[in-house]
């Protein structure tokens, strides 16, 4: 099984992913990341001192999960959780970044094969809340709260679109409870 864990920066994906990963013995993956050459395309799209044009953050993105398809999951044995996946394009660039959401969708199914995940997570928290999470902000987290709740939009309509992979988790709640309905869901 292939689970994805998204929502905005702040909303407490990792803190889900590890217990998860515990509960579930599950391989993590985090996005960008996972593979060496993503893990540098990470270092990139996360510099505050870089302005990157949203064309090249979404081709970025999606460099980073080609590989990390080619390298981990396109052959994979048991269960994956993955911090974030193809929807944070979506949401991110699609939305956030008003590049269009059904661009995005073609840019990344060519990255990944068409490659979806069974099951997503989706960690759902308002913007101001998410937000104020946020201690040390990369350059993503300091776009600004419209910017959020562009995102924020962008991912509430990937999950009224897709209610059969979509599990929406309410992030307010402490971490337990969050934890207790991502596995009920997930069962």
């Amino acid at each position: 099984m292939l689970i994805s864990v998204e929502g905005l920066d702040g909303a407490g994906k990792t803190t889900l992913v590890g217990a998860l990963a515990r509960e579930l013995g599950a391989v993590v993956l985090r996005e960008p990341g996972g593979v060496e050459l993503s893990e540098r395309i990470r270092a990139v799209v996360q510099d505050p001192g870089l302005d990157i044009d949203p064309r090249a953050e979404a081709l970025l993105f999606a460099a980073a999960r080609a590989q990390l398809v080619a390298e981990k999951l396109r052959d994979r044995d048991g269960p994956v959780i993955l911090d974030r996946f193809t929807d944070s394009s979506l949401a991110y660039q699609g939305g956030g970044r008003e590049l269009g959401v059904q661009d995005i969708q073609a840019l990344n199914d060519f990255a990944t094969h068409g490659l979806r995940p069974d099951r997503t997570l989706y960690l759902k928290l308002p913007p101001e809340q998410a937000l104020a999470r946020v201690s040390d902000p990369d350059r993503l987290e300091t776009a600004g709260l419209a910017f959020f709740e562009r995102v924020a939009a962008a991912y509430d309509a990937l999950a009224e679109a897709e209610p059969d992979r979509f599990v929406i988790l309410d992030a307010t709640q402490p971490p337990d409870a969050v934890l207790a309905d991502a596995l009920s869901a997930l069962r």
